[in-house]
This record gives C-alpha cells, sequence and structure tokens, in this order.
C-alpha cells in the first residue's frame, strides 16, 4: 500500500484525514455537500498511515450520523471491480469498520450492505466479524450458504475452510453455523473446525524454536539461521541464552557480541543489555557503528532496553552525537531522564521537527518525554506536532505532553480533542477541557449517553458530570 496523500492540515480534508476533532466541527459548519464529498474521500481512500492500530472509523461514522449522510459512496468502493483484483484488507477495511459502526447505531442501511458484501464481496471475513458484533442470529444464519459456498468440496477447499474457522476474529457465526441441522452447513463446519484445532495441536507439538538441552552455541547458531532466512530473532534467541547460559559461558557471549556473526552478534548484545552488564555499553558503542544494518539497528535497540542508572548516564554522554545512537540517546533520556536532562529532550525534540517534520519516528518518545519531564517551553513545538502530524496516535501524545506543560490546553486544544478520533485523547479531554465552554458541556454529556464509547472514555466524562464533580 502506497502512503496516502494527506491534505494541509488547515483544510476541511486536511483535518478529517488526521482525524482531529476541529474537522468534526469545520464539517458541521461547512456547506453538506462539501462536507460529506470530504468524509466520502476519507472513508474510501484510507488516509492512516498505519491503519492497524489508528482509529478513524467511529470517528467517521459519528460524522455520517451528524450529516445524515448516506452511504451510497462507500457501496460504490465496496462494488469497485477493483474489489476482488486488490484484496489488501487496508482497500475496503475502514468501509467496512464505519459501516458497523453505523450499523450499531441503527442504520438498517449498513446492515444490510455489510451482509451483501460478507455473501459476495472479497474481504467478506472482515464484514463476516463486523455482523458478527452486530447481526441478530437470523441474519448471520442466512449468510451461511453464500459463504460456505467460498470453499469447493475438495481437500484444498476443506483446508482453506479449517483455516477461515480457526483463524476468525470473531467465532459467533461459525458456531450458530456449526448447529445447523443441513449436511451441508452444519456437518461441513464443524468437520472444519475440528481439523482446525488439530492443525493447531500440530504445530505446538512441532516447535521449532530451540530447546533446554541447547547450548549457548547451539542458540547462536540458530539465530544466524534465522537471520540468513530473513527472519530477525534476536530477542527471543536472547531470552534462550538466558534459559540456557551458565557463568561459564559469559565468555563467550561477550565475543560474540565483539565481533561474532551478525545473528549471534545482535542476541548477545540484546542478552547482555537484558541482563544489566556495564560492559555491554561499550559494545553498543562499537556495534552502533557497524557498517552491518542488522547490527548497528540492533545494538541501538538493546540500548533502548536497558533501564540501568549506567545507561541513564552514558545515554548523557551520547545525547550530543549526531548520529542514531545520539537520537537514541535523547530517547532514552526522555523516558527515563531526570529534570538535569530537560535541555537535552528539548533540543532533540526541535531538531527532529526541523529535520524531519512533524511524522518523524523519534517524536513519539521526545513528545512523551517533553510532557514527562513538564518542559513548559516545549509548548510551542508540541502545539506544531499536534497541528500537523499525521498520525492520530502521535497527535494524542502532544495532546498529553500539553496538558502538562501548556497552561492554555484546557481552553484550546483539550476542547476540539472531545472529538477527536482515538479514544485515549478524548480521555485526555474529558479529563482536562475548561466546562465554562458551552460546547464541552454538551460535548461530555453525549458522550457519557453514547453507547460506542469507550468505558475508559466514560469513567473520565463521569469524573467531571458526576454526582461528586463540579456543576457542568
Amino acid at each position: 500500500m502506497f502512503d496516502p496523500f494527506i491534505a494541509p492540515s488547515g483544510t476541511l480534508l486536511g483535518l478529517l484525514q488526521r482525524g482531529r476533532g476541529d474537522g468534526t466541527l469545520h464539517a458541521l459548519a461547512a456547506p453538506r455537500p462539501e462536507a460529506l464529498a470530504a468524509l466520502n474521500h476519507c472513508v474510501v481512500s484510507d488516509p492512516r498511515h498505519d491503519w492497524q492500530v489508528e482509529n478513524r472509523s467511529l470517528y467517521y461514522a459519528r460524522l455520517y450520523l451528524d450529516l445524515d449522510g448516506g452511504i451510497e459512496e462507500i457501496e460504490r468502493h465496496l462494488a469497485d471491480p477493483d474489489d476482488h483484483l486488490d484484496t489488501d484488507d487496508s482497500r475496503t477495511g475502514l468501509a467496512l469498520s464505519v459501516l458497523g459502526h453505523l450499523a450499531s447505531y441503527g442504520r438498517d442501511d449498513a446492515l444490510a450492505l455489510l451482509r451483501r458484501y460478507a455473501a459476495n464481496g472479497a474481504n467478506w471475513a472482515w464484514a463476516l466479524d463486523e455482523l458478527a458484533l452486530r447481526d441478530d442470529d437470523a441474519g448471520l444464519r442466512s449468510l451461511a450458504l453464500p459463504v460456505l459456498a467460498r470453499f469447493p468440496a475438495t481437500d484444498q477447499g476443506a483446508a482453506e475452510l479449517a483455516a477461515a474457522v480457526r483463524d476468525s476474529f470473531e467465532p459467533r457465526p461459525w458456531r450458530l453455523w456449526a448447529e445447523d441441522p443441513r449436511e451441508a452447513v452444519g456437518a461441513r463446519v464443524r468437520a472444519a473446525g475440528e481439523q482446525g484445532s488439530f492443525d493447531r495441536w500440530q504445530r505446538q507439538m512441532r516447535p521449532g524454536g530451540p530447546r533446554p538441552g541447547w547450548s549457548v552455541q547451539a542458540v547462536f547458531d540458530w539465530a544466524q539461521q534465522a537471520l540468513e532466512r530473513g527472519s530477525e530473532l534476536h530477542v527471543p534467541a536472547a531470552r534462550c541464552i538466558s534459559a540456557v547460559a551458565g557463568p561459564d559461558d559469559l565468555h563467550l557471549i561477550v565475543e560474540a557480541a565483539r565481533g561474532g556473526p551478525e545473528g549471534a552478534r545482535c542476541a548477545a548484545l540484546h542478552y547482555l543489555a537484558e541482563a544489566g552488564d556495564p560492559a555491554v555499553l561499550d559494545l553498543i558503542e562499537a556495534a552502533a557503528v557497524s557498517s552491518a544494518r542488522t547490527v548497528a539497528d540492533s545494538a541501538i535497540a538493546a540500548f533502548e532496553r536497558m533501564t540501568s542508572g549506567d545507561a541513564v548516564e552514558r545515554a548523557r554522554r551520547w545525547a550530543h552525537r549526531p548520529d542514531a545512537l545520539g537520537a537514541s540517546a535523547a530517547g532514552v533520556l526522555a523516558c527515563r531522564g531526570a529534570a538535569q536532562d530537560a535541555p537535552q529532550v528539548l533540543g532533540a525534540l526541535r531538531e527532529a521537527v526541523r529535520g524531519d517534520g512533524p511524522d518523524d519516528p523519534r517524536l513519539w518518545t521526545l513528545v512523551d518525554g517533553a510532557g514527562r519531564l513538564g518542559i513548559a517551553c516545549a509548548a510551542p513545538v508540541l502545539r506544531h506536532v499536534y497541528r500537523e502530524t499525521s498520525s492520530s496516535h502521535l497527535r494524542g501524545r502532544a495532546a498529553r505532553a500539553l496538558a502538562a506543560t501548556d497552561p492554555f490546553f484546557a481552553t484550546g486544544f483539550a476542547v476540539e480533542c472531545l472529538w477527536d478520533c482515538e479514544e485515549t485523547t478524548r480521555e485526555v479531554a474529558a479529563l482536562h477541557a475548561e466546562t465554562g465552554d458551552v460546547r464541552v458541556a454538551e460535548r461530555l454529556r453525549r458522550l457519557a449517553a453514547d453507547p460506542a464509547e469507550e468505558a475508559e472514555v466514560q469513567t473520565a466524562v463521569r469524573s467531571r458530570i458526576g454526582p461528586d464533580a463540579p456543576a457542568v
């Protein structure tokens, strides 16, 4: 999947793509056709950089309800011939999730479209999972024959059906179908379920990793072989070394960390870092400038997992370096440093934004660190990250940091955060938004009454509008 085009943050489309609360507020104030066009664009052209962790579906579904929007564009997207050519979940997953939320709000047209797509669409399993949470038993039973028709009555078809039953996220439809008295339905699903359980048991009986009786060298060999096959198993290998290593093996491990084969070196560095061995810091420093990218990356990752005082002290020395190890050291100070480290964290935060923009991966820990250390003068940079980043998770972290550093957060960004796409951001807003704003009072009441809202958000809301809370 290509990175999506994200419109400027000052436009309605850019706000909706980012999932910002201001996107909803601007859409409700814009001409309805313009707002619906931007909303449909977002739903059929997923704007998320990481669709597996960023939330948008409930945010867009709520806006469809507020705008009284139809789902014709979603239907056209799902019925497009590309549906059977581009079968990646990311093409239709967001649209199906939006339909699921609309169905939970009582939109019968969304429920009917989900049923049709589950019967005929390429991403039928996702649609079936949405229906499993929202449809009644009769609706699910009506899909048994169309879904099972996807699996021919051959050995390969039976294997694919068993995998589908075994790997389903929501087992409710399959359990209903297993009770069906028809041979072509109930018997097939029961047999598939039994085969899936047998397959899982066979995998458990044939573990493919190290055994307790292995030596440290055998674990190193396993890690190296995995790397040569294209799999990086350095961290699991380090845990295995912890299980099999004895005092006499320390010299072998240190030598591997100093200059062994790539797989063994990476595993040894992770093991020594987890053990908190002070000698590993010099080994990490040497490995971080290795010409082997895997070794350099593993050295930095191993360092970032260290929690000792020695690691923090070394981070203070390394934070001035202009390379990846210096950036990693700034992140360690952001996570585990003290007040004295605030200037270095702030400098790294500013440099990351100047150098690579508001979506730099380094910003996640640096933004958290600015909030943890209460760096008040970081607020302007945090506001910029909040406005411009296309990552709703990073924006949520920026909101939490602003709550700790910006005296104007409660009357500013906290208000729009009540409409944000991420539940953790709405939770922060519910705790901090100034209730003197009439929009805040109404929004808190609406969130408290919405059955689709997350429990953590509603708990935060109740802390502001409950019987012991100040009047809203």
